[in-house]
């Protein structure tokens, strides 16, 4: 096996060295699901939810935590994020995000992406909690990436 990159040669935690590497424009996208009732799910959409906007502020919430993913994840790089785009598709039976972001750095923004997708679905539980306590969030995972030394990639 490989050496673990998080990990020095006495097997203390440590940040990843990156200064080494190119600067390349890199992308990352992740999705996830919340699934609930179809009461919640028609109050979501119809922006019937006493907390407000729940599709706004979980937009909001995403794009905010992808900027604080390095405070959040140890050994994360911080990145200047170029873009954090979400999407929220409401349906019957739920609330599908996908989080696209995007940076020009040495290092890949994945765990962005994933953070602010994270969030979102976070976000949606919060605000629609007294609806649907049996809200369950699931399928987060990368679905995309592109730039750096490993090139693209898609699941």
């Amino acid at each position: 096996m490989s050496r673990l990159t998080h990990l020095d040669e006495t097997g203390a935690a440590r940040m990843v060295d990156v200064s080494g590497k190119a600067a390349t424009a890199r992308e990352a996208t992740a999705t996830g699901r919340i699934t609930m009732s179809a009461e919640a799910a028609q109050a979501i959409r119809d922006g019937l939810v006493k907390k407000g906007d729940v599709l706004a502020v979980a937009r909001i919430a995403g794009i905010m935590a992808a900027k604080k993913t390095s405070d959040l994840i140890p050994l994360c790089h911080p990145l200047p994020l170029s873009s954090v785009e979400i999407d929220l598709v409401p349906d019957d039976g739920g609330v599908t995000v996908t989080a696209t972001a995007r940076t020009t750095g040495p290092t890949g923004v994945e765990m962005e992406a994933l953070t602010a997708t994270s969030v979102a679905l976070l976000t949606i539980y919060d605000m629609a909690k007294a609806l649907d306590r049996g809200m369950e969030i699931g399928g987060v995972r990368l679905i995309a990436k592109s730039g750096g030394k490993s090139g693209d990639w898609r699941a």
